[in-house]
């Protein structure tokens, strides 16, 4: 019977499409019942400990995500007051260059499958694009999944520059203080990326996506896709606001240094 309650699980989760926080939510309560479901059959104390093992399990989940979303706020408020005269210096750089839009939209995938706008100063042709799609065969990612080419031609002057210091991630600081990402996380992926996961890769979507990661800090674009899941999963095992703070301290000399942006 719980074989046949796990085989039925793991087909929700294959076939749900895009609706990750259901299989989500129904993966979690399948393995909080094969860790308590038996002994909560038996007596009033086994029923008992289970309900104070579940509620002391939200309390302290609940608790640490209160408190990662303060350090958000604050942090990503902080950011913006600190880097206002770069936001307002680039904005200015790449209107006056091409004379084209400021800021490019995108729309990626955010925790449990949830999809948002996510900006960023724009970096290559307004056409960039279109222009894709023939640049393909060049990628440097050999899996395919992501898209990452050292010598992209789209690429504008100021944009070399701009993603060369990672200055064209400040404006998803704003998505910070929106609550659709956090200040560290797995970087969000493109739905196009999202529908080629796998099982194990969807673990990426379990937290809230973030400005900076290990791998972000370990290598940037040199990592491939396969070891960013696994990077992002040890992160997620091993979440909290000491390492978020280790990680964004390393994140200043990797953006200095450059190491892997392109």
């Amino acid at each position: 019977m719980m074989l046949l309650k796990q085989r039925e699980a793991k087909l929700l989760f294959e076939n749900c499409g895009s609706d990750f926080s259901i299989c989500r939510r129904g993966d979690l309560l399948e393995e909080l019942y094969k860790r308590y479901g038996k002994k909560c059959s038996g007596s009033l104390g086994s029923r008992l400990s289970y309900i104070r093992k579940k509620y002391l399990w939200k309390l302290v989940a609940g608790g640490s995500n209160v408190i990662k979303r303060i350090f958000d706020i604050v942090g990503a408020s902080l950011a913006l007051l600190c880097f206002a005269p770069i936001l307002a210096f680039v904005a200015i750089a790449i209107k006056a260059t091409d004379r084209g839009p400021v800021l490019f939209w995108q729309t990626r995938v955010g925790q449990w499958g949830r999809e948002f706008p996510f900006p960023k100063f724009r970096s290559m042709v307004v056409n960039a694009e279109q222009l894709k799609a023939g640049l393909l065969a060049r990628n440097d990612h050999e899996d395919g999944i992501t898209f990452k080419m050292k010598r992209d031609p789209r690429v504008t002057g100021i944009g070399r520059i701009t993603r060369k210091l990672s200055l064209d991630e400040l404006p998803q600081l704003l998505c910070v203080l929106g609550g659709e990402m956090s200040l560290v996380g797995p970087r969000p992926p493109l739905p196009s990326e999202v529908a080629q996961y796998s099982l194990l890769d969807r673990r990426r979507l379990d937290v809230k996506p973030g400005l900076t990661c290990i791998w972000q800090v370990s290598g940037r674009g040199n990592i491939p896709f396969n070891r960013q899941v696994q990077l992002d999963v040890q992160y997620i095992e091993s979440q909290s606001v000491w390492v978020d703070c280790l990680l964004l301290l390393r994140t200043a000399p990797a953006i200095l240094f450059g190491r892997g942006a392109y």
